[in-house]
This record gives structure tokens, C-alpha cells and sequence, in this order.
């Protein structure tokens, strides 16, 4: 593995999952081993932003003080055009199969992936 991608998850502007070079499945948790298959070292790659929503759920209620400001806010699972699925911030609006897009936006003091319809 390798750190050179730029993530979300380390203050970037960007996605990063990792593919299975034996099997060829994607998987956005990151681990030294392929869940499908059980192969060692997946490579990491970057997403392309583009998804498609799975679910979504509004939240009414902060978990934190940090949070109580962006209340409502929506949380999303959506199914990246890589083949993983992940959870993220999106617009109210969004309903289970539309097409979205990443930008990336303040929430608590981090920058988060945030998904709006293309």
C-alpha cells in the first residue's frame, strides 16, 4: 500500500478504496488483504467521485456538540461507479437511485466527502 493518494480521511480533496489484483474486487475499508479473496495487497486507487445513492437518512438529532450546528444534516450510502460502497454527507433532497457527485465540505472541524446530484 501506498501513501501517496490524496484522501479524505488525511484532510484531501479525494476517495481512495482498493482493488484486488488477483480477483480484480474493490473494497473502500482498508486492509493489508483482498476480503473477496483473501490476496495479499491490494492496490490503492483513487475514485472517481461519481455514484449512485443506496440509502439515505436524514439526521434531526446532534450525536455532538460538534455537530448540533450543521443539524439537519443527510447521510448517505452510496455505491461508487468503482464497486464499493460507502457512507457520506449529501444533499436533503436525495433519494435511493439517484446519480451523484462528490465535492468536499466542512462538517465538525473536518473536510467530508459530500454527494450532489449530477
Amino acid at each position: 500500500m501506498t501513501d501517496k493518494l490524496a484522501d479524505w480521511t488525511k484532510g484531501a480533496e479525494g476517495i481512495v478504496y482498493q482493488s484486488c489484483g488477483a480477483c480484480g474486487a474493490a473494497q473502500y475499508f482498508h486492509r493489508r488483504f483482498c476480503a473477496a479473496c483473501g490476496a495479499p495487497d491490494p492496490m490503492e486507487k483513487r475514485a472517481s467521485g461519481t455514484a449512485m445513492v443506496y440509502a439515505t437518512s436524514l439526521v434531526c438529532r446532534a450525536a455532538t456538540p460538534e455537530t448540533r450546528a450543521h443539524v439537519p444534516y443527510n447521510i448517505v450510502l452510496v455505491d461508487a461507479a468503482e464497486g464499493f460502497r460507502m457512507m457520506a454527507h449529501g444533499d436533503s433532497d436525495l433519494a435511493i437511485g439517484d446519480k451523484v457527485t462528490v465535492s468536499y465540505r466542512p462538517f465538525a472541524g473536518r473536510l467530508v466527502p459530500y454527494f450532489e446530484k449530477t
